[in-house]
C-alpha cells in the first residue's frame, strides 16, 4: 500500500476523529487542487476553516501534531507585564505592512527558549502559514521556533500588545479643526447652511464610523446616541446587556451629530426632526460584511426650541447567529421539552421575553434544527435581521405590509413558518390556522413567563380549544450575565445565609461552589459575556385540559402548578443552576428573575 501524502494524512486524522465528515473532505480537496486555490495556495487545514466552517483549533492542533510542531498552552505561562512587554518591543519595531501580515498570519513573538537563550520562541494559531518566516525574519534574530497556541488565547494576547487601530478614531485625534462654530447660538430653527458647514468637518464623520468600527470590535449588541442640552451629545454602548458611556461631544449642536448619522443610513430623511424613522447601514469591518439596523425618535428636553433626537443601532453581526441547538445551554427538563416541541410535524413553538432576551437568536437554531432541501421554510420579520440559509425571507415594505404577507403566506404553500412577532389577534389567528392545518411554526410574545402567554392569546379573543391544539411549548426567556472565569471567586461564609434563604438546600451548598463577582482587567465590573436561561411550558394533556376548562378567564397559577409537577424549571430554578455550574452569581438571578409563589 502507497505511503500517504501529508495532506492525506491530515484529512484522514480529521475524518477519523469526527472532526470532519466525508464529504467536506471530499470537497475539501477537490478545492484544493483546483486552479482557484492555484493563486490563493491554501493548505487543507486553512481550506476546511475558512470554506467550510471547521473548528479552527480542533484543525490545527491536529495539523501542527502531525507536522511535529509543538504546542504551548498559554493558560500554564505567565502573561504578567515584563512579558508583555518583552512581546511589544519585538512588535513596536515593525512597519506598519510588517505588523499587518504578522496580524493575519495570526502569529506573536513569545519568549526566548530556556535551553537555547539566543531561539525566540514565536506562536501562532496556524503554524503552516506561508507568511510566517517572512514575518519571523522581521524579527531580526538568528535562531527561532514557531509553536502552536489555541487561536482565542493568541487573539487575547495579541489584543493587549497590537490592539486593531481604529482608523476612524485615530483620524479624530488627529484633527486640527476646531468644532465650536455655531455652539452658542439658540434659534429656534436650525439653520442648515451652517449645519452644513460643521457637518463638512470630517471630524463628526470619523467619530460615528469610528463608534460603528469599535462597537463591533468589543462585540457591542446596541450603539446609543443620545442629544442632550448644552451641546453635547452622549455616544453610549451597551456590553453584556448594560449601557456604558463611550464618549460624548461637546461643544457641537446636536442635529450636526444626528445629521451625520441620518446622512450615512439608508431609508431616513436627514431633514425630518419630528417623527420616529426606521433605516439600516452596511459596513465592512475587518473583513466582514456587517448590518446595522438603525431607529431614530424625536425628544423633550429643557431646550425647548431645539429639535434632538435619539438614535439607536443594533448592531447585526452575521457571525453570532447560532445555527447548532446545543451551542444555546438548555438546562434540564427544557432540552428535552424544546427537541419534543420542534420535533412534531405540526404545532407553534412559541419565545417569551422582553426585548434583547435573545428570542431571535433561540428560534433561528431551532429553525436550522428543521430546515431542509425537502419543505418550503418562510419568515415573516419587520424587519429582518439575520439571513437565514435555506429559508425564503419575506421582504416587508410599503407594497407588502406585515398583515399583508400574514394573509398571502397560506397561498404560498409553506411547511414551516417564522411569524417574528404575534404582535395582534390577525398575525395569532393566522399563526393557529397554519399550526392547525399541518405546519410546524415558530414565533414570539412579548410576556414575563411562559403561563402568562397563554393568558395573553386568551386576551387577544383567540378560542381555548385553538390555543390547546395548536401550541406545542412556549419557552420564557431571560439573558444573565455571567461571571469573568479569570477573577470569579467564591463567596464568604457570611453570603451563604442570603443563599439558604433564596432557596439553596444546605446540601446545595457542600455540593456546589458558588461564586461572585471580583473584576479585574479582563471582564467588566467581574462579568463577562451572557447566557440564558429558560423555563419551557410543555403542553401536556392536563396543560390542555385546564385551558379548555377555563371557562371565562385562565388561571395562570393553575397553570403553573400543573406544569411544575410535568418538570417544568422555573425561570428563577434555571438560574439557580446557573449558579451551581459556577457560571453567574445571587445578585444577577435576583436582577433577572421573579420569586415564586
Amino acid at each position: 500500500m502507497p505511503e500517504l501524502d501529508i495532506t492525506d494524512k491530515i484529512g484522514y486524522t480529521l475524518l477519523k476523529k469526527g472532526i470532519i465528515d466525508f464529504e467536506t473532505l471530499e470537497k475539501s480537496l477537490k478545492l484544493k487542487d483546483s486552479d482557484d486555490n492555484k493563486k490563493n495556495r491554501k493548505n487543507l487545514g486553512q481550506i476546511l476553516v475558512s470554506e467550510f466552517g471547521a473548528d479552527h483549533d480542533a484543525v490545527f492542533r491536529e495539523v501542527a501534531n502531525l507536522y511535529a510542531f509543538r504546542e504551548l498552552y498559554l493558560a500554564d505561562e505567565k502573561i504578567d507585564d515584563p512579558r508583555i512587554a518583552f512581546v511589544k518591543k519585538f512588535v513596536d519595531q515593525l512597519s506598519d505592512q510588517q505588523r499587518e501580515m504578522m496580524s493575519m498570519a495570526k502569529m506573536l513573538p513569545f519568549k526566548y527558549d530556556e535551553r537555547q537563550t539566543d531561539k525566540l520562541i514565536i506562536i501562532a494559531a496556524d503554524p503552516t502559514d506561508r507568511n510566517l518566516p517572512v514575518v519571523a525574519r522581521s524579527f531580526n534574530v538568528k535562531k527561532y521556533e514557531i509553536c502552536y497556541v489555541r487561536l482565542k488565547e493568541l487573539q487575547n494576547l495579541m489584543e493587549k500588545v497590537a490592539p486593531k487601530q481604529n482608523e476612524f478614531l485615530k483620524l479624530l485625534q488627529d484633527e486640527k479643526v476646531n468644532i465650536d462654530e455655531g455652539a452658542g447660538k439658540d434659534d429656534s430653527e436650525v439653520n442648515e447652511d451652517e449645519l452644513n458647514a460643521e457637518i463638512n468637518k470630517s471630524a463628526l464623520v470619523n467619530l460615528f464610523e469610528g463608534a460603528l468600527v469599535e462597537a463591533v470590535r468589543r462585540d457591542i449588541s446596541d450603539i446609543h446616541i443620545v442629544a442632550a442640552e448644552g451641546n453635547k451629545t452622549n455616544f453610549m454602548f451597551r456590553l453584556d446587556g448594560n449601557l456604558q458611556v463611550w464618549h460624548c461631544q461637546e461643544n457641537t449642536v446636536p442635529e450636526a451629530v444626528l445629521a451625520v448619522v441620518k446622512d450615512r443610513t439608508k431609508n431616513v430623511d436627514r431633514f425630518e426632526r419630528e417623527m420616529s424613522q426606521d433605516g439600516f447601514i452596511q459596513r465592512v469591518v475587518d473583513g466582514h460584511q456587517l448590518r446595522f439596523r438603525v431607529s431614530i425618535m424625536p425628544i423633550v428636553t429643557t431646550e425647548f426650541k431645539h429639535k434632538f433626537e435619539s438614535v439607536v443601532i443594533r448592531v447585526l453581526d452575521d457571525r453570532k447567529v447560532i445555527t447548532d441547538l446545543e451551542k444555546l445551554g438548555l438546562q434540564g427538563p427544557a432540552r428535552g421539552f424544546f427537541y419534543k416541541a420542534i420535533g412534531k410535524p405540526q404545532g407553534i413553538i412559541i419565545l417569551t421575553g422582553p426585548t434583547g432576551s435573545g428570542k431571535s437568536t433561540t428560534l433561528i437554531a431551532a429553525l436550522y434544527q428543521v430546515i431542509d432541501p425537502t419543505v418550503n421554510v418562510l419568515t415573516i420579520e419587520e424587519p429582518v435581521e439575520y439571513i437565514i440559509k435555506g429559508a425564503r425571507q419575506l421582504k416587508i415594505g410599503p407594497k407588502m405590509s406585515f398583515e399583508q404577507s400574514i394573509r398571502g403566506i397560506l397561498r404560498h404553500d409553506p411547511d414551516i413558518v417564522l411569524v417574528g412577532e404575534m404582535r395582534d389577534k390577525i398575525t395569532a389567528e393566522t399563526a393557529i390556522k397554519l399550526a392547525n392545518t399541518g405546519h410546524l411554526v415558530f414565533s414570539t410574545l412579548h410576556t414575563n413567563d411562559a403561563p402568562s402567554a397563554v393568558a395573553r392569546l386568551y386576551k387577544m379573543g383567540i378560542e381555548p380549544f385553538l390555543i390547546a391544539y395548536a401550541i406545542n411549548i412556549i419557552v420564557a426567556q431571560r439573558l444573565i450575565r455571567t461571571l469573568c472565569k479569570v477573577c470569579k471567586q467564591p463567596i464568604d461564609d457570611g453570603d451563604k445565609e442570603d443563599l439558604l434563604k433564596f432557596g439553596f438546600t444546605e446540601d446545595d451548598l457542600k455540593e456546589h461552589t458558588i461564586y461572585k463577582p471580583n473584576g479585574c482587567d479582563k471582564c467588566n465590573g467581574g462579568w463577562k459575556g451572557r447566557a440564558a436561561i429558560h423555563e419551557a411550558l410543555y403542553f401536556t394533556k392536563a396543560i390542555k385540559d385546564i385551558i379548555l376548562n377555563a371557562g371565562d378567564k385562565v388561571d395562570e397559577n393553575q397553570i403553573r402548578e400543573q406544569a411544575a409537577k410535568d418538570g417544568m424549571w422555573t425561570l428563577r430554578r434555571s438560574g439557580m443552576e446557573r449558579m451551581k455550574e459556577g457560571m453567574t452569581a445571587l445578585e444577577e438571578v435576583l436582577a433577572s428573575t421573579v420569586e415564586e409563589e
